[in-house]
């Protein structure tokens, strides 16, 4: 009879892939040990609007590892997920009316949640107020500093971060602050992240645009995301961002092309590929089906992907052992704001290793230098948050002074100089600007196009 519940927050079919790999590989013990209840979030603006993670094709079959599926709309309803945390005295309530409700009783309980930073992982933190956290991290995120700094009662519950290992030799900094206590990391093993992707992508019934797919199988792919619902682009950039994906693959010799756009991103993106595909005379299929980008992988093994920051560019590279190539990078450095955005190593990563689409790379990401990389890493993410990680700031200083170009290519001079850092202007010539009217007026319209 087990006698521990643990109790696994998801809110993507990716994020449930990987929670699938770790129990296959052993992560969370023996099944018989514990009562696994899988807790299916659904954190849209409009949740209502979305098709529920319990829908879609592949899901049923990572359901089957765990005994039972809880919906934490339904359970805090009115409150939304991503915007609630209850208060610190009304905990106990809630603990003791989700035990009931739960059918947990007084058992132990280890909650496994996507990113502790925020609700509704950290809803869940604050209910069960004593029990053992453990943070799985499904995408390039995980590279860069914790965001804020986490509650002391949190900190010490942190057991471990569970990844991917999707750029091999990189240890993550996420949560890494309390470098001498702090939460051990553990990989989860590719071969079992492949053999569950395989599972998703054996039950996924082909639409009609997957079907035609599948017919004239695309060489090339290309992932959307949803830059200018996050205000880091214009949608008129974002359409130009993969009108240019879109060319440099035809350039490249790619005649099928598929576009898997974001869910939420709007019809004109497609139409205008439509368009543009069909005056150079290249067959475009825009998959407008809610599955895994892995999964296209899976079927089609293109000999190309191309993207601008999205995990699915490494889970390509790593797991597949596809070609990518990015597009737009340069652009996103300089828009992400604040410098503190969680988007912002996933950008320098993606910059840093992966060849622009305009050099037509056709074959493996080289293999980083880890010391190299690691240094970058510690640098940006330092100047990120550097309050939170003091100890990197030597490093950092000693990076950014022996690499000028990376240096004005990955942190912004204000950066260094709030800093005190290399690259940064000197305090006297700071002072001298403050007092100057015209160098006031250029920052202050500096400030407020966000550069």
């Amino acid at each position: 009879m087990p006698t521990t519940t643990q109790i696994f927050q998801v809110s993507t079919l990716f994020g449930a892939a990987t929670l699938a790999a770790a129990l296959d590989a052993g992560r969370f013990g023996p099944r018989e040990e514990a009562r696994r209840v899988l807790l299916v979030c659904n954190n849209a603006a409009v949740p209502e609007t979305t098709e529920p993670l319990t829908t879609m094709d592949g899901f049923e079959r990572l359901r089957a590892r765990f005994d039972e599926t809880v919906d934490w709309n339904e359970t805090i309803h009115p409150y939304h997920p991503k915007g609630w945390t209850p208060a610190e005295r009304d905990a106990p309530v809630w603990e003791r009316l989700l035990r009931a409700a739960w059918g947990i009783g007084d058992a132990p309980v280890e909650l496994v949640v996507e990113s502790v930073q925020g609700s509704p992982a950290r809803a869940l933190a604050t209910l069960f107020g004593t029990s053992p956290l453990h943070v799985y991290a499904d995408g390039l995120m995980c590279y860069g500093p914790t965001r804020t700094r986490l509650p002391v009662s949190f900190q010490h519950r942190v057991r471990r971060v569970l990844r991917l290992d999707l750029v091999p030799g990189l240890e993550p900094l996420l949560l890494s602050e309390n470098s001498e206590n702090g939460p051990r990391q553990e990989i989860v093993p590719t071969e079992a992240f492949l053999a569950v992707l395989s599972e998703v992508a054996d039950a996924t019934v082909p639409d009609a645009g997957l079907r035609r797919a599948d017919d004239e199988p695309p060489t090339a792919v290309l992932l959307g995301q949803y830059l200018a619902a996050l205000d880091i682009l214009t949608a008129d950039e974002e359409e130009e961002l993969y009108l240019r994906m879109l060319r440099g693959a035809i350039d490249a010799g790619h005649r099928v092309v598929a576009f898997k756009p974001h869910p939420t991103a709007p019809r004109r993106y497609s139409e205008s590929l439509e368009k543009a595909a069909a005056e150079a005379g290249v067959a475009l299929h825009v998959l407008t089906a809610r599955v895994l980008a892995e999964t296209l992988f899976e079927r089609w093994r293109p000999k190309l992907v191309v993207g601008c920051f999205s995990t699915a560019m490494f889970t390509a590279a790593t797991c597949y052992g596809v070609p990518v190539a990015r597009v737009g990078t340069e652009l996103l450095l300089e828009r992400l704001t604040p410098y503190e955005n969680s988007n912002r190593m996933p950008v320098v990563l993606v910059d840093h290793l992966v060849p622009d689409l305009a050099d037509r790379p056709s074959g493996a990401l080289p293999e980083p230098d880890p010391a190299r990389l690691t240094a970058l890493v510690h640098a940006v993410g330092y100047c990120m948050q550097a309050r939170t990680y003091p100890v990197l700031r030597a490093g950092a200083a000693v990076w950014l002074a022996a690499h000028p170009e990376e240096r004005r290519r990955y942190v912004r001079q204000r950066r260094l100089t709030a800093l005190g850092l290399p690259g940064g202007l000197a305090p006297g010539r700071v002072a001298v600007l403050r007092r100057n009217p015209v160098a006031r007026r250029v920052a202050r319209a500096l400030r407020s196009t966000g550069r």
